[in-house]
């Protein structure tokens, strides 16, 4: 009977083991956020508005981070763009604030891939928008 208990010890010892493994290796990425500075500020378009943003980045890899540092400019540069070809009276809605988010993180997504050949940028977040 000491026996069993020993061999049964040893046969469920290791299954805990790898278990617990597997229950660290499961740990949720960690998030970071890598914010566009200073504001973009750009003439709209059409008519003579101009749009004032502040855009932070999301990333899953922190490591990451530094790609998105040492591209911030032609980041910003291709922002800009992206910006001052946009309509004043649609981005006053919630669909073309929308879609401007989902054309700049392609935009964003775009160089970076080209630039780094990773495009671990996940979401792109308006943290101030303002047209006038």
């Amino acid at each position: 009977m000491r026996n069993l208990f020993f061999i049964c010890l040893l046969v469920l010892i290791p299954s805990q083991l790898v278990w617990a493994e597997d229950e660290e290796e499961k740990a949720p990425p960690t998030i970071s956020y890598y914010q566009i500075k200073p504001s973009l500020v750009a003439n709209l378009a059409k008519g003579g508005k101009y749009i004032r943003c502040d855009i932070q980045l999301m990333t899953k890899d922190e490591a990451f981070l530094e790609s998105l540092t040492l591209h911030g400019p032609a980041i910003r540069h291709a922002l800009l763009m992206l910006l001052s070809e946009q309509d004043g009276k649609t981005l006053k809605s919630s669909d073309g604030k929308e879609a401007l988010r989902k054309a700049a993180l392609t935009e964003v997504k775009k160089i970076l891939d080209e630039a780094t050949g990773n495009d671990a940028v996940e979401a792109l977040l308006f943290t101030t928008f303002f047209v006038q």
